[in-house]
């Protein structure tokens, strides 16, 4: 039973509830070595973060230590460093990785694995919630793969803000308590050219009610091991999703549906704030629908629907823009074969028939809350409370929607900026629209002023007029109107070029960066005093500067 607001109190570090039911319930590895291997019949290894030599907080996330109910004396504590860089363990505190396999790319990979993330445990709140503490770069793991399990500061500040920023931009994800130095160097490569550098360790904690992955059931169903899926499905169920009662099988179809219902609205969360994951392997799926694992990603800056921040993804783009939806749908088809053992049997089909109506209702339902979406972003809705459109009126929409995507794909056009510079517009007024006043408005959102041509110019004209025109059902003053589009159009997002800026300060042991992104990043929809330089385009500096545009997955 949940307690009342009233009966929480702060706690210290040494006070905090573990229960510790993953490593309790489920088979592990009888290998106590910490050694690269193929770990069997088990879902996780027990192992230890390493110790570092000088370890030192760069920032924390006061919301975050808020779920732990974690007085700001106790994160600020040297004990705090200590524990969320690995260096000291709390009592209850019992440290493994995971052991899952995974598509990468579209290829299965075999087994895969927590190759440098250490679970700490889990912790109960006085909620009764249950959260997951994960310390990513903490040192060498049975999963490393002969690599050293460590993580260097601008990947690891780029985690942390994006976990954070992700949550209050409204986005499923996890989240990140803390970010510390280790006081140690990690050698990277991070062109992958052969020139290997020294960079700045560090570890952030990541926070999640579950770090279970697709590739978690995957691996096992690969071995052709079912009583392993079988066991881990039944945890799932009972553990993260109680509310569905126990696992039969027609309760594990009902599973399948809710995670393909939470990976649907993940991904359309994505698809409004111009998100890209850039590494959507199966891997890299949260079986309970958060955004995991920020390595290569990006925001849109110029709306190119075919862009992807990932170097290794460059040639392909599998992991572009606009195939996010695609693969998400082709992830949980592979989840759907892990688990269609469950569910079928030699005398029907009805199990593999229910799994594949899932699927189809998955692509169905992304068509149609897609529209909804980029309706919302227009400040209209598909079905007005005030006026019920026509199935005509319906296909107008839609066709609306598309030509403005058009529109931002044919000039270098900014997509977070547009959308607020078009709140601005004056639609009520026919004159304003006819003189073209929402030119000036928009000019703010173009990165190549001499793209506007005379043919561009009639284009938006005309779609201007249609929008104006679409709006009247709406029945909403200017203001309004504003109000509804800045509600779900960011006016600040964690730019490649803005998270450079706080790395750069931060390598040289200035860390305001960090912490003013954390402070501006957590009301991304509400403009902020003298904090316009946060809300700019890119940059022409940044266009093709690593870490500004494309990254690559070495951190």
């Amino acid at each position: 039973m949940n307690k009342t607001t009233s009966s929480i109190r702060p706690i210290t570090l040494d006070t905090l509830c573990f229960d510790n039911r993953f490593v309790r319930e489920l088979p592990g590895d009888p290998e106590t070595g910490n050694f690269c291997r193929q770990v069997e019949d088990a879902y996780y290894s027990l192992v230890k973060p390493a110790a570092t030599e000088k370890p030192a907080l760069v920032a924390y996330s006061k919301d975050v230590a808020g779920l732990f109910d974690l007085s700001d004396e106790s994160c600020e504590s040297p004990q705090f460093v200590r524990v969320f860089s690995g260096n000291e363990l709390l009592p209850d505190m019992q440290p493994f990785s995971m052991c899952y396999g995974g598509h990468q790319f579209g290829n299965w990979a075999g087994q895969l694995g927590d190759g440098r993330a250490i679970n700490l445990g889990e912790v109960i709140n006085q909620r009764n919630e249950r959260w997951y503490l994960q310390l990513k770069g903490a040192g060498i793991t049975p999963y490393s793969r002969n690599a050293d399990g460590l993580a260097v500061l601008r990947s690891s500040v780029r985690e942390f803000l994006c976990s954070e920023a992700m949550h209050y931009l409204g986005v499923p994800t996890t989240r990140a308590l803390s970010l510390t130095l280790t006081g140690d160097t990690v050698v990277r490569d991070m062109f992958y050219d052969g020139n290997a550098k020294p960079e700045l360790g560090a570890v952030v904690c990541r926070v999640a009610p579950s770090f279970t992955r697709f590739g978690n059931f995957q691996l096992p169903a690969s071995r052709g091991d079912l009583d392993l899926v079988k066991k881990l499905v039944n945890y799932t169920i009972t553990t993260d999703f109680p509310h569905i009662g126990e696992p039969t099988k027609e309760n594990i179809l009902q599973w399948y549906k809710e995670v393909s219902e939470r990976t649907l609205d993940m991904v359309l969360h994505w698809m409004r704030v111009g998100f890209v994951h850039g590494v959507m392997n199966t891997d890299n799926m949260s079986i309970l629908g958060l955004t995991i694992d920020y390595g290569p990603y990006g925001w849109l800056e110029d709306y190119d629907p075919t862009w992807t921040p990932n170097t290794t993804d460059e040639a392909n783009r599998r992991y572009r823009f606009e195939h996010q939806p695609q693969i998400a749908h082709w992830n949980l088809l592979q989840l759907a074969n892990a688990i269609l053992p469950l569910v079928d049997d030699e005398n029907s089909d009805e199990g593999r028939k229910a799994l594949e109506a899932t699927l189809n209702q998955f692509a169905e339902n992304y068509q149609a809350r897609h529209l909804v979406m980029q309706l919302e972003k227009l400040g209209l809705t598909p079905l007005s409370e005030k006026t019920v459109l026509s199935e005509e009126q319906h296909s107008h929409d839609a066709v609306l929607v598309t030509d403005l995507l058009s529109l931002l794909q044919s000039v270098e056009t900014d997509m977070t900026l547009f959308y607020r510079c078009l709140a601005e517009v004056d639609v009520t007024s026919s004159e304003a629209i006819a003189s073209k006043g929402y030119v000036s408005l928009l000019a703010d959102a173009y990165y190549q002023p001499d793209q506007l041509t005379e043919e561009y110019g009639l284009q938006l004209h005309q779609w201007i007029e249609r929008y104006a025109k679409r709006c009247e059902p709406e029945g909403l003053t200017n203001i309004q109107r504003k109000q509804i589009m800045n509600a779900v159009n960011p006016l600040y997002v964690l730019r490649n070029y803005l998270s450079q800026i706080a790395i750069d300060k931060a390598d040289n042991g200035d860390f305001s960066g960090v912490e003013e992104l954390m402070e501006v990043l957590k009301k991304p929809y509400t403009e902020q005093e003298g904090k316009s330089h946060l809300a700019e385009k890119r940059p022409e500096w940044a266009r093709h500067r690593a870490g500004c545009s494309m990254l690559s997955c070495s951190s």
